[in-house]
């Protein structure tokens, strides 16, 4: 080979003939399977050499040339000396491969690439060839023009399913059709949604039994054939488990919720490991599909598990200027009696610094009991019991709480609770002292189809409870309900640029605000609420001051926008009002907010910084509020 390295279109033989499995086997830039085999380079060491690099496409495409550069290791390794002179004559030759693959992905077919060495073309080079320190690297492109499809056809396309969950993406909607840009992970795109379409009903030995991919240099276009082999229909088989200690293994195999005879879907199985996850017992949880469907149309499946430690404890603490020192700890039992029990203890206390006064300290210590998989795979049973002390600006209460109730996922976004609580308190506040003992139910239901509940940029959330109940010592019949549902849009911008919005609803009947818990009233203010007012600092005015109301509304609205991959910016209003009336008659002034904020993007989710004003300062209201959490304000 000599000068110029031309790209030579063999597509259908990279297609059809995998390499063997020892080693990565990778089309158009991306790895199928294997594992990446040790390079010449990596197993070279000699003395280090310098080189420097003069890259240029031929072209002022800047998407082009950005793919180009982040393809090439001799670009991204430029500031670092290669090991040796042989070290970096590797560096170079696989240049070329990477290169290759990354004028496929853009769509790129009848290109040139020269790598050259102090003049000498690199595919030339012996591996020992003498090279000056530092060497001069020259990586020159001619991308050649952009190829689009032609022809693009799958054969044994997956019938249109019955079933709406087992709808997949259309690859003709994807950009595999005639007339668009043929990039080879549009290719490979197509094929796996051709494959999913029959797993999703029924074929889990489903696979693209050939490709046929030809370039036509003259007309600049790209015929791409993919053909199916769905393989046969199959049912699950039975679920067998092995790994358990003290695991009941037939709880864990009915917790999968992988019933025999029900039809193979692949979503069942990323359920299954939703679910298995969700219990907290296992260190690692992988269900292994049978390499051959059974006579009888059945696959078994295998679930093979690793146990956590079943005691856990932790200790934490936390400080800030308003609220002082706080400290808590908890010890859990996450496996109680082989069925992931959990048993929680926990206690924690805050406020220490600001006082040392007993009598002043926020506190609370408590119990949770939770047994998973009751009825159904989906359905848990929860009970708790706590005593705790609150020292708010508002009232300080201190009682007893306790409830049970069960709490059931309908689907992956639509979920609901049913408890029983009760409890006594002793409120300090405007009013003074007093008791309140209540006993009632907490009814939830919330739907939730958010990408990234930390940081959403689409889907919706929707959230509705209800809580009636009954207050003995003035005998009162209550109930309060609240309403919230949260919007996220993104602006066909992969989550650069996301407009949100909440809104919140809540009304409380059957009691006035003085026979009322003060916890049950509703307040605003706040950083999770109408930032720029103090917290809880919007209630009902009244001649002994700020009380909680009987009836609360709130909007915020943000525009979100992506300055980086780890840096955005966040422009918002927020606006809320309470009322002294069940139902609000819009007397009330609604208190606005506005600012801005700083967005820090980790993979837990965003550090946030906010800014907020408020439109309409009252007493005790900052002139200028700084809020710092984890994740977005909703």
């Amino acid at each position: 080979m000599r000068g110029r390295l031309g790209l030579t279109m063999a597509l259908a033989l990279l297609l059809a003939f995998p390499q063997p499995s020892a080693n990565a086997f990778e089309l158009f830039g991306i790895k199928i399977f294997g594992r990446d085999k040790p390079s010449e380079e990596q197993e070279t060491i000699g003395e280090p050499w310098n080189y420097s690099v003069d890259f240029a496409t031929g072209e002022e495409n800047k998407d082009l040339e950005k793919a180009l550069r982040g393809a090439s290791t001799l670009w991204a390794d430029r500031e670092k000396p290669a090991s040796g002179a042989g070290g970096l004559i590797v560096k170079a030759r696989g240049d070329y491969r990477r290169l290759l693959n990354a004028l496929y992905g853009q769509a790129r077919y009848g290109g040139a690439i020269s790598i050259t060495i102090d003049g000498r073309e690199v595919a030339d080079l012996p591996p020992d060839a003498s090279l000056a320190n530092p060497a001069s690297v020259r990586i020159a492109i001619d991308p050649g023009p952009e190829f689009r499809f032609g022809e693009t056809g799958i054969v044994n396309q997956a019938p249109p399913p019955a079933r709406r969950d087992d709808r997949v993406d259309d690859p003709a909607k994807e950009g595999f059709r005639p007339g668009e840009i043929a990039r080879s992970a549009t290719v490979l795109q197509a094929g796996r949604l051709a494959v999913e379409a029959w797993r999703q009903q029924g074929h889990p030995k489903a696979e693209i039994a050939d490709r046929r991919v030809t370039a036509a240099h003259e007309s600049s276009t790209l015929d791409a054939v993919l053909t199916v082999e769905p393989g046969r229909y199959a049912v699950y088989g039975p679920v067998t488990v092995s790994g358990t200690e003290r695991m009941d293994p037939d709880f864990v195999a009915r917790q999968t919720g992988l019933v025999a005879g029900r039809e193979y879907d692949p979503d069942d199985l990323a359920r299954a490991r939703e679910r298995l996850s969700k219990l907290d017992v296992f260190r690692s949880a992988r269900i292994e599909e049978a390499d051959e469907i059974g006579a009888d149309g059945t696959l078994p499946l295998s679930l093979i598990v690793q146990e956590r430690l079943p005691r856990r404890f932790g200790v934490g603490g936390t400080y800030s200027t308003l609220d002082g020192l706080g400290l808590q700890a908890y010890w859990m039992h996450r496996n109680l009696f082989g069925r992931a029990e959990r048993l929680r203890f926990e206690g924690k206390v805050s406020g220490i610094g600001n006082t040392f006064d007993p009598a002043d300290l926020t506190y609370r210590l408590g119990t949770t009991f939770l047994k998973p998989g009751v009825y159904t795979p989906d359905t848990d049973f929860q009970a708790s019991i706590f005593g705790d002390r609150e020292v708010l600006e508002r009232y300080t209460r201190t009682g007893v709480s306790a409830e049970i109730g069960f709490r059931h996922e309908f689907t992956r976004a639509l979920s609901g609770s049913l408890f029983a609580n009760g409890g006594f308190a002793r409120f300090d506040d405007d009013f003074g002292t007093r008791n309140f003992t209540t006993i009632g139910l907490a009814g939830t239901v919330t739907y939730d189809s958010r990408d990234n509940p930390a940081d959403a940029t689409t889907g919706y959330f929707a959230e509705l409870s209800l809580d009636p109940f009954y207050e003995f010592e003035y005998g009162n019949l209550a109930a309060r309900m609240m309403i919230e549902g949260r919007a996220y849009y993104d602006f066909g911008s992969d989550g650069r640029f996301v407009a949100a919005g909440r809104a919140k609803i809540g009304a409380l009947v059957g009691a006035p605000i003085d026979e009322t818990p003060p916890d049950k009233l509703f307040f605003a203010g706040g950083g999770g609420s109408v930032r720029g007012y103090a917290y809880r600092n919007i209630g009902v005015e009244t001649p002994a001051g700020i009380s909680g109301g009987r009836s609360l509304m709130e909007a915020s609205a943000e525009l979100r926008a992506r300055v980086t991959d780890s840096i955005g910016l966040v422009g918002f209003i927020d606006a809320g009002t309470v009322g002294a009336e069940s139902f609000p008659d819009f007397s009330e002034d609604v208190r606005i907010g506005v600012g801005a904020g700083l967005r820090y993007l980790t993979p837990l989710g965003p550090i946030r910084l906010d800014v907020a004003v408020p439109l309409d300062r009252r007493a005790d209201d900052p002139s200028v509020a700084f809020y710092v959490g984890i994740g977005q304000a909703f």
